[in-house]
């Protein structure tokens, strides 16, 4: 009941050391009214004579501690914020405005007069209090930057909202182009009563992975004096908040089914709203199935079933599993796709904050399917078939090479390991395990649970050499101990450089050395 009584007057006497409310009323007979407090308990009504016209003027006498709110600029910016679209119109004051008055200057052309009207600081007909059959697209656009000024680019696309039965519930929301970054938007969901704005903080109002989004939302459904466990468990949010969700699943997939093209060209830019929902909320996710996208190296767009067709006869192991080969960044990985490559494989580009959850949630849901990183492991073991390369060193050689190579890197974090590839493959080349690796970027997005223990350990690596390659042929013949060691470790930091990890001292030293071997 404070809704309707009590809490005008007791904000306004948060400011005023006295209110005073003059007020006529339409009945006919009525006799106007004088009424004034000082914030007390006491007030005094008497009826007055001075006011002839219907209506209610309301005068705040205010404190010497609130005179901020005398300042125009501060009682604008609170009209602008909470009246911006209220359904009557506010005037603030005045303006000065030039009218034609039909007149004509002294060379015969309109004459514009200059003339004070009123300041309406209102919109008080909205674009979501309209149906969608009366606004064009230039109107959703001029409202999008109606709501954020401070923004210049176009949203991507919009929805807007239009429900009665069984709850009230009317606005708009619009997408925004969406980096990479997993970050809270500045230009939040406005949330509106009866036109009224109520707040920008609608996370418990609608799904998490829907604040990413813009735009209003307008219910007077939505109970506003209750803590946030409360809306949480209220049938009516639970309601508006399911209806939100599958309208907006709705509209990506009309935007898909009739203009792919263009649906691909906005994907990037939406990528990540897409995952979050589809990690967060299972049904959204019955939905998304149908238009979601994975993007390859080569800028090429499947659907979930179609690229499972598109790779399933070269990328099956041999336990009938479909391997998707990824990389989370095509520069620094170019060598690793390009060997893939070579072998007729596609590559998936898997980048984001958000890209080692999905990854996990596509191999729970995509039967027999794995995904490998490409730089996870040798190109001949990220999809393990079962063909043998016959190795050029044998055990003992292998064994008497081993200590050279584990000298040149940090025992710490590498193990060394010979594995058989082909001669045209790199002489060594540094892996990560795929389940370490995506554990510790899982942990360190907020896995939580166990997988802080993963985030807690160092990076390790390997460091696979190719015992078929002629250059480790060549490090084993070397009798002069100095000179075997100098070749063991240009070929470890190649393979370190590859992978972005040889800097500082050790980058300058791989330099010089290079000079000289070229000398």
């Amino acid at each position: 009941m404070i809704g309707h009584f009590g809490l005008g007057f007791y904000s306004a006497s948060m400011v005023a050391k006295q209110v005073e409310i003059f007020t006529l009323s339409h009945q006919p007979g009525a006799k106007a009214v004088h009424w004034t407090c000082d914030g007390s308990p006491e007030y005094t009504i008497e009826e007055i004579d001075s006011k002839t016209e219907r209506g209610t003027n309301i005068v705040l006498h205010i404190a010497d501690d609130s005179e901020e709110f005398l300042e125009k600029a501060r009682i604008d910016t609170l009209l602008s914020k909470y009246c911006k679209f209220l359904p009557v119109e506010i005037k603030f004051g005045t303006k000065k405005d030039f009218v034609d008055k039909g007149e004509k200057d002294d060379k015969g052309e309109p004459k514009k007069t200059e003339v004070e009207i009123d300041n309406i600081i209102n919109n008080p007909t909205p674009a979501w209090t309209k149906k969608p059959t009366e606004l064009k697209d230039e109107d959703y656009k001029s409202f999008y930057h109606e709501l954020y000024p401070s923004v210049f680019e176009e949203p991507l696309f919009h929805i807007h909202l239009n429900v009665d039965y069984p709850f009230n519930l009317t606005g708009i929301l619009y997408f925004p182009k969406l980096t990479n970054k997993f970050e809270t938007p500045k230009d939040k969901i406005q949330l509106y009563c009866n036109q009224v704005f109520v707040t920008d903080s609608v996370e418990n109002i609608v799904p998490d992975f829907l604040t990413l989004l813009r735009g209003v939302i307008d219910s007077p459904d939505i109970p506003l004096n209750v803590s946030r466990s409360y809306l949480q468990a209220d049938a009516s949010v639970k309601k508006i908040s399911s209806h939100i969700t599958k309208k907006v699943a709705d509209k990506l997939e009309e935007l898909f089914k009739k203009d792919r093209a263009d649906f691909e060209s906005k994907w990037d830019d939406i990528k990540i709203f897409v995952e979050y929902g589809i990690l967060s909320d299972e049904k959204f996710f019955e939905k998304a199935s149908k238009f979601a996208l994975l993007k390859n190296t080569d800028g090429k767009y499947f659907t979930l079933d179609e690229y499972k067709d598109h790779v399933n006869t070269l990328q099956t192991d041999k336990d009938k599993k479909v391997v998707y080969l990824y990389s989370n960044n095509a520069v620094d990985q170019h060598s690793f796709i390009a060997a893939a490559k070579e072998r007729n494989y596609d590559v998936l580009l898997m980048e984001g904050p958000l890209a080692s959850h999905y990854i996990n949630f596509l191999e729970s849901k995509i039967e027999n399917t794995s995904f490998v990183r490409v730089d996870s492991n040798t190109v001949d073991k990220l999809i393990d078939k079962e063909e043998n390369t016959v190795s050029k060193l044998n055990e003992d050689e292998k064994k008497q090479l081993q200590p050279v190579i584990e000298a040149v890197v940090p025992k710490e974090r590498f193990t060394v390991m010979f594995e058989n590839m082909s001669e045209k493959d790199v002489p060594m080349v540094i892996t990560q395990s795929e389940f370490m690796r995506r554990m510790k970027e899982m942990s360190a997005m907020g896995g939580g649970g166990g997988m802080n223990f993963y985030g807690n350990l160092p990076e390790m690596y390997n460091l696979v050499v190719n015992s078929n390659h002629p250059l480790v042929s060549k490090i084993l013949a070397e009798k002069d101990a100095t000179k075997q060691s100098e070749l063991a470790k240009q070929a470890a930091d190649l393979a370190l450089l590859s992978q972005g990890l040889l800097k500082g001292d050790e980058l300058t030293k791989f330099i010089k050395r290079s000079v000289s071997l070229i000398n």
